[in-house]
């Protein structure tokens, strides 16, 4: 493409390849389109436009978690008034993999966990999601957690959500935590007991169905790891008369397969032959579950605000023999690959030899802009750096354009699903039905440009001025921002530390306090996996068994310096300090994501709106921008020294 060449009406500026270097973009290109298109999604109401479904009062049914059996007892491993040494809240697969760390110290049996959840089972976002076509984006030989030690083989390249699910099972059975768990039961508030040193929980039971079952509990612990997810809580679009709806509705996160028909694993719609479905949304959910939706439903009307880009997805069965051979041949091979993978996307220079996963996570080297990269990144270089990234994205970006005219035939539709925005801004998508499904008869786009629908009425949805009738609405709006809250506020409970000071507030004045992210101080012995002062991959599940072993290993090195697992540990205010400043020198390098497409990554465009003070604040409290592999580095090296440095250990009586 040559200088000032015209792509779709928009004036660009991109020189030609150049073979020996990165195409450098200037400052009138496509990021013009990209700022126009930007600006139509803009919301003054932001992260208020939507409706939090675990903390509000109406749309129950909703939110209501059709998995589990009305009248399924809870389990309480520890009764009313009893103690525990170590409380996990969250039973996804970070309170999985912290419990089975934990064990594996050889400091603490499954007896000393209590493992508490809302959800009725092992799995967190992977036990409530269950819809048609679900996936998973990253690599299962990289996703899946301890796979060396379970000794498993993903069936495909990429797993499907129910065989994800039964993974998380089996590493529960393996370490002996469902007796341990309590379901249907969550976390209402958390007390550090500066008498006894320990946390004091309030937890409700509330069984489904039998509100007569429902009652309040509290126990004791030395520890608490609080594992609630990223993206935990479903949201629904704030509209009005959304209950007058007489159809059937229901969220993607709370898939309703007895009014659907069909399974997980045989996704047979055929519930919805001969009525008119509206899906709302089309994030990562909608692209895999569109094509199943447009096989049965009559009629589809799928409504858009902003398009997601959408990839080939290469995925196979898993032949075990190649498995053993190529990718599991040596110990150890989980984690190398899980950081080549990273080298990868992180764009990390010179590239590795070898490409292991070699997929089109692995061929985005822009996404970089959002995980960090080994490039030193100064005020001086910045802007250089941001044209450096647009010109690593712009290929990909308009490749996947252009795919998507090749595929949808109407070309209204098709530029109306084109991704006018940088790749790293929205989570990116792998699907070969999603764009095909608009080539179906009775499949119809109804693009927002970006701005809200109207209002649900009785029957159908009305935006700009025309009511679609439908006889179903599902709901593909995602989950709240995982920046709206600290890890306790994400689970809707309270926790309070030394001297009566609370996390949330803590959180919400940007005044984050760790040494190296799985700690805050004033409030010791809680740990936590998160994306603030740590590292972050596009991987999470690499995230979180980092996390998890480095806290067990800190912890069996606290218990031996003090000579008992009855500790109190907590950074000290210079460790803290320290770290902020470390993590804040890097933060330039990550702030390519501003100027994005409001979504969850920047809390609707609210984290552009910061003051000057809010983007200092913020600084200290972004993501090691060195990226992950050079993050898990620093922490082997941490550890190696064996000195605890930033944290003060002292025992608990």
């Amino acid at each position: 493409m040559g200088p000032e060449e015209d792509v779709r009406g928009v004036d660009l500026n991109v020189p030609s390849e150049d073979l020996s270097s990165h195409k450098i973009a200037t400052a009138v290109d496509v990021r013009v389109r990209y700022d126009r298109e930007r600006e139509k999604r803009l919301n003054e109401k932001g992260v208020a436009q939507y409706i939090d479904l675990r903390t509000t009062g109406k749309y129950k049914h909703v939110y209501e978690d059709p998995a589990v059996e009305v009248g399924t007892p809870v389990n309480e491993p520890v009764p009313d008034g009893g103690h525990s040494k170590i409380l996990i809240i969250g039973a996804g697969f970070s309170g999985i993999v912290f419990a089975a760390y934990l064990i594996k110290s050889g400091i603490f049996t499954a007896d000393d966990l209590l493992i508490v959840d809302p959800a009725g089972g092992f799995g967190g976002t992977w036990f409530f999601n269950r819809y048609p076509g679900l996936v998973c984006d990253v690599e299962s030989y990289i996703y899946l957690p301890l796979l060396e030690e379970m000794d498993y083989i993903p069936k495909h390249k990429y797993s499907s959500g129910h065989e994800i699910r039964a993974y998380a099972e089996s590493i529960a059975d393996e370490y002996g935590l469902r007796e341990r768990a309590m379901f249907q039961s969550s976390a209402l508030s958390l007390t550090w007991d500066k008498g006894c040193k320990e946390w004091r929980t309030e937890i409700l039971e509330k069984p489904k169905g039998r509100p007569d079952w429902e009652r309040k509990i509290t126990v004791r612990s030395d520890f608490a790891i609080i594992n609630t997810g990223l993206l935990n809580n479903p949201k629904l679009p704030d509209l009005l008369n959304i209950d007058n709806f007489k159809g059937h509705m229901f969220h993607t996160a709370r898939w309703d397969w007895k009014f659907t028909g069909g399974s997980e694993e045989e996704p047979y719609l055929t519930g919805l032959e001969g009525k008119s479905v509206a899906v709302v949304g089309t994030g990562a959910t909608c692209v895999q579950a569109l094509p199943h939706i447009a096989r049965h439903a009559t009629k589809v009307y799928v409504f858009q605000r902003t398009p997601s880009a959408v990839d080939v997805k290469e995925n196979h069965e898993t032949d075990p023999q190649v498995f053993r051979q190529k990718v599991a041949s040596e110990g150890g091979w989980w984690r190398r690959r899980a950081e080549n993978f990273n080298a990868w996307t992180l764009n990390t220079q010179p590239s590795p030899e070898v490409n292991m996963v070699n997929d089109q996570w692995t061929k985005m080297a822009s996404y970089s802009a959002l995980q960090g990269s080994s490039k030193e990144v100064t005020l001086e270089n910045f802007s250089e750096h941001i044209s450096e990234l647009h010109a690593l994205d712009f290929p990909r970006q308009e490749r996947l354009r252009k795919r998507t005219e090749e595929i949808v035939k109407d070309q209204k539709t098709a530029k109306q699903l084109q991704a006018w925005y940088p790749g790293w801004c929205k989570r990116p998508t792998f699907n070969n039905e999603y764009l095909q499904s608009y080539n179906r008869p009775g499949v119809y786009l109804v693009h927002t440009d970006g701005r809200p629908i109207d209002r649900v009425m009785p029957d159908g949805i009305e935006f700009d001025g025309k009511t679609y009738k439908v006889d179903v609405i599902i709901w593909s709006t995602g989950f709240a921002s995982p920046g709206q809250s600290s890890p306790a506020g994400r689970a809707n409970m309270t926790v309070t530390g030394i001297d009566g000071q609370s996390l949330e507030e803590r959180w919400q004045t940007m005044d984050w306090q760790s040494v190296h992210g799985w700690n805050q101080r004033s409030f010791p012995n809680m740990f936590w996996t998160g994306l603030l002062q740590a590292g972050a991959s596009a991987n999470f599940l690499h995230m979180t068994d980092t996390i998890a072993m480095h806290v067990a290993a800190t912890i069996k090195q606290a218990a031996e310096r003090v000579g008992s697992t009855k500790l109190v540990m907590q950074p000290t205010a210079e460790g803290a300090r320290q770290w902020g400043d470390r993590v804040a020198t890097g933060a330039i390098a990550l702030a390519g994501t501003s100027g994005c497409t409001p979504s969850y990554y920047n809390m609707e465009g609210a984290a552009d709106k910061l003051s000057p003070e809010q983007q200092a604040k913020m600084a200290r409290n972004s993501t090691w921008s060195k990226g992950f592999n050079s993050f898990y580095a620093l922490l082997e090296e941490w550890r190696a020294r064996g000195t605890l440095e930033g944290l003060e250990v002292t025992a608990a009586s």
